[in-house]
């Protein structure tokens, strides 16, 4: 709770080329030689540009610390990372009714990873957000099984289709699923810094598209969690 005084997020222009997370993704892939040398030094794609995708940075006292990409997927949407390396398992679920947000591009700066071990918790908060606003069924993760006992602690995430690759990525990584509606109140209970206002969720994901971009957003945890009991603030 008490780092994320300190923590701002700020959605990112996926059209603007030059914007600083597109480099923070490249530096962080090629640390583990995950995607291959461009003279650019950025990753981009085209999935950063289709119309249900999203990008968030996250700063901690001004500082970039690390960025993730989230794609709302439904039936009328279905463009994003698992849907293009999984779709024979997803397109059915999307039939039925089911939608998704389907989290990927999670770097960080290393230096920050050092300094702030909760930093995957700081940024995977931006996809329980919008678990919430857009109230999805089921929360994706395309992972490498050495990531994926994280995934299972803290979203209860278990694995629903077989390894592969996908992408530039030379690493390959299996499908796995939580669902939202029965986590939510188990990782609000664990994980209380999770929460989040109405407000906060409607800066992050609604309101005027061009408005989103102009201001970065404060966490409102420590306000949700009090608000539910399920915090106590010192004394």
């Amino acid at each position: 709770m008490d780092i994320l005084d300190r923590v701002e997020y700020r959605r990112v222009r996926l059209d603007e080329i030059h914007d600083p997370i597109f480099r923070l993704r490249y530096e962080a892939y090629r640390r583990e030689e995950g995607v291959p040398f461009n003279v650019d030094r950025i990753v981009r794609e085209d999935l950063d540009l289709v119309p249900n995708a999203m990008c968030y940075g996250v700063y901690i006292d001004g500082a970039l610390v690390s960025s993730i990409r989230l794609h709302h997927v439904t039936a009328d949407f279905r463009r994003s990372p698992c849907m293009s390396v999984w779709p024979d398992v997803l397109s059915p679920w999307l039939d039925a009714g089911r939608t998704f947000i389907d989290p990927s591009r999670f770097t960080a700066d290393r230096d920050a990873t050092l300094a702030f071990p909760a930093l995957p918790f700081l940024t995977l908060r931006v996809a329980a957000m919008a678990c919430e606003y857009f109230e999805v069924d089921h929360c994706l993760s395309g992972v490498r099984d050495e990531h994926a006992p994280f995934y299972k602690r803290v979203f209860g995430a278990v694995p629903i289709a077989e390894e592969r690759t996908w992408g530039g990525a030379t690493f390959s990584v299996k499908l796995h699923s939580a669902d939202v509606r029965d986590i939510r109140n188990r990782v609000a209970d664990r994980f209380p810094f999770f929460m989040s206002t109405p407000e906060e969720r409607e800066r992050m994901f609604g309101g005027d598209p061009d408005s989103r971009f102009l201001s970065p957003v404060v966490p409102t945890a420590r306000v949700a969690a009090i608000a539910e009991n399920r915090f106590a603030p010192a004394q």
